[in-house]
């Protein structure tokens, strides 16, 4: 992807950068050259973004080509809303009070370059507002309440001409880093077709892949012609520099996961996992009534709240499991055997959630795991219970998890009615990549769960097609970008 700094050409910008190509604003909007570029992401730093100056039209223009412009219009205006600035986080606002509790007035301004800003110890603060306000250059208004501590008020976009003479080698020097990819250390991206983010989170506990699965998908994507690039939660910023997501981190509907994916979509990215696989996947009670409306075989099922609690142990027996919607790694999934037991994990549970999922248990030695990438079945493998448990998980009291060991299987070689079945439950969420788990009960299949973002680790889900697995995936990220650049989907 093209990059274009697009500015009135302040003296102390330099004419020339590494990995961006610096634009006068009026040989932008009128030379055909710019018109006929395809897929570059414009850095707008002009004087103005009042209604109808130049600024205004480096931005409008820049959307019409199919470029991708920063600040968009959207947020010229939307900031210009004060209600969207009102609309923080809890983990923004969190921030914002923990930066700025050494401030002594009861006002404060932060200027903000590509994420930065001169004090290193606003840098956190810095980065999170320049995530949620996309601007290059914004400037930050806070005010302390004695009831409310500090409080943002006001965030603008800065114009070119308005940075301070003594600030614009800082500026030029964030923007070098912006445009290399190195914050945080990243290593600055090879040029190719195009330019795929990987999502993840150093050192986390239970990552769906490993780092040398990550290693593997980069080298299959650049095979491809992809340069893939791994980011964490702080690149929210820098999402529209690329054209593909690749989700590689655990996912949930209320934090930084969905995010990223739904700013990726909104930019016109190839998204995997998309948002709505999210949202799907993650919440047991949409799938249960998903697969039971579809007629998927899943075990005997029932959607618990208050007013049918009392009919559970009659429609089930004992045992049976209860699942929090949101419940993920088998942590919120429990065995009850009694009545007992039952009433005291149901209160637990309808402390958190106004909805369980009960299902009558059926014991395994293990669970088939069934993945499957664009409606087609990719892998699979057999997911062995954790030594004297009855989950492929064991949790500790300090919730480290202990695994029970795994087969890989030549899909070709797994039961062709569990690869049905599975393939008909991943169908109905989507056509993103997913791990379909599947009991095999007394000869019958039954679909215990479908998850986004599975499990893609060396030596375990790649044991039979190796290298293969990883450029099947990179190369289903290829033919989606190259149909969205073709303007086919």
């Amino acid at each position: 992807m093209s990059v274009l700094i697009v500015t009135n050409v302040p003296k102390d910008w330099p004419a020339r950068m590494e990995n961006a190509e610096v634009v006068d604003a009026r040989s932008y909007l009128t030379d055909p050259r710019y018109n006929e570029l395809r897929g570059a992401k414009v850095f707008n730093l002009c004087r103005s973004y009042r209604y109808q100056t130049t600024g205004y039209y480096v931005s409008l223009l820049a959307e019409a080509r199919g470029h991708k412009p920063l600040p968009s219009i959207t947020t010229v205006q939307d900031l210009k809303t004060q209600a969207i600035v009102r609309m923080v986080s809890d983990e923004l606002d969190e921030q914002i009070q923990k930066s700025l509790a050494p401030i002594k007035s009861d006002t404060f301004t932060l200027s903000i370059y590509f994420g930065r800003n001169l004090a290193k110890r606003y840098d956190r603060l810095a980065l999170n507002l320049f995530n949620q306000f996309q601007s290059p250059l914004l400037r930050a208004q806070f005010a302390r309440s004695e009831n409310n501590g500090w409080q943002l008020k006001r965030t603008t976009t800065i114009a070119a001409n308005e940075v301070p003479k003594s600030h614009w080698p800082f500026l030029v020097e964030m923007a070098e880093q912006h445009f290399a990819g190195r914050r945080n250390g990243v290593k600055k991206r090879v040029r190719a077709r195009f330019d795929l983010a990987i999502l993840f989170t150093p050192g986390a506990g239970e990552a769906p892949s490993d780092e040398v699965a990550l290693k593997k998908f980069a080298k299959a994507a650049a095979s491809l012609g992809i340069s893939a690039e791994q980011i964490t939660r702080d690149d929210y910023g820098r999402i529209a520099e690329f054209d593909a997501l690749f989700v590689r981190d655990t996912t949930a509907v209320n934090q930084y996961t969905y995010r990223f994916a739904r700013r990726a979509t909104s930019e016109g990215l190839v998204v995997i996992d998309d948002p709505q696989s999210i949202v799907r996947c993650t919440n047991k009670v949409y799938l249960a009534e998903l697969l039971a409306r579809h007629k998927v075989p899943i075990p005997r099922t029932l959607v618990v709240h208050k007013d049918n609690a009392a009919t559970l142990a009659e429609e089930l027996g004992f045992p049976c499991v209860l699942k929090k919607p949101d419940s993920a790694f088998s942590q919120g999934v429990v065995k009850v055997h009694d009545q007992e037991e039952l009433e005291a994990r149901l209160a637990e549970f309808f402390g958190e959630t106004d909805l369980v999922v009960a299902q009558e248990f059926l014991p395994t030695t293990f669970d088939w795991r069934i993945g499957i990438l664009d409606r087609q079945p990719l892998y699979a493998c057999k997911y062995y219970m954790a030594q004297g448990h009855w989950q492929i998980i064991k949790q500790d009291c300090q919730g480290r998890g202990r695994y029970g060991r795994s087969e890989t299987l030549p899909v070709e070689l797994a039961p062709r009615r569990g690869v049905q079945a599975a393939l008909k439950a991943a169908n109905l969420v989507g056509d993103g990549l997913y791990g379909v788990d599947v009991k095999e009960s007394n000869g019958k299949f039954y679909v215990i769960e479908v998850n986004d973002n599975p499990n893609i680790d060396s030596k375990n889900e790649d044991a039979i097609l190796k290298d293969e697995l990883y450029r099947r995936i990179m190369s289903v990220f290829l033919k989606r970008i190259e149909q969205r650049k073709a303007g086919l989907t």
